[in-house]
């Protein structure tokens, strides 16, 4: 039985988080950019962690990371080498786990909750793109091409060890 599934089914609901963009947002950090909250993986982690950290103290089961709009192509487009692109995108995954893990450790949070989760956001060829074509579809790529786009990022997200893929 899947993660989902076994919580589930000893509990009548699972909570996501909010708005992470937009929490980036309140927060006073500038998410305008191409990159949009992922900018925020090279610039602030801390703020991305304690983001993270407070979705779980309100309540969210499920944290997503802050990949959505982080590809291998869109921070070597800010000037990031391969290696270094493929280690934010690890990063991303890696401070929502310590956010999960650092209130876990706290006895009284786990109260008549399941152990929250923490996922790996993939975000659609359009957030790359930062068109709005995300919410088109219309990307002019070819199945092939979106598929050889998304094989990489989603290795690297996987090799991270997220509980889940959002």
């Amino acid at each position: 039985m899947d993660t989902i599934a076994r919580n589930l089914a000893k509990y009548p609901l699972l909570v996501l988080d909010g708005a992470f963009g937009t929490e980036l947002a309140r927060r006073g950090f500038d998410t305008n950019d191409e990159l949009w909250s992922a900018k925020a993986l090279f610039e602030k982690p801390e703020l991305v962690e304690a983001v993270h950290r407070d979705y779980y103290e309100a309540g969210a089961d499920i944290s997503t990371s802050a990949s959505y709009q982080a590809t291998v192509e869109g921070f070597e487009k800010k000037g990031f080498t391969r290696e270094q692109a493929k280690e934010l995108i690890v990063r991303s995954v890696r401070l929502v786990q310590r956010a999960r893990d650092a209130f876990w450790q706290q006895k009284e949070k786990r109260i008549g909750r399941p152990q929250p989760l923490a996922a790996a956001s993939v975000g659609p060829y359009g957030a790359y793109l930062a068109d709005g074509s995300e919410y088109r579809g219309d990307y002019g790529a070819s199945r092939a091409e979106l598929a050889d786009f998304h094989a990489e990022r989603l290795a690297i997200l996987v090799s991270a060890g997220p509980d889940i893929l959002a």
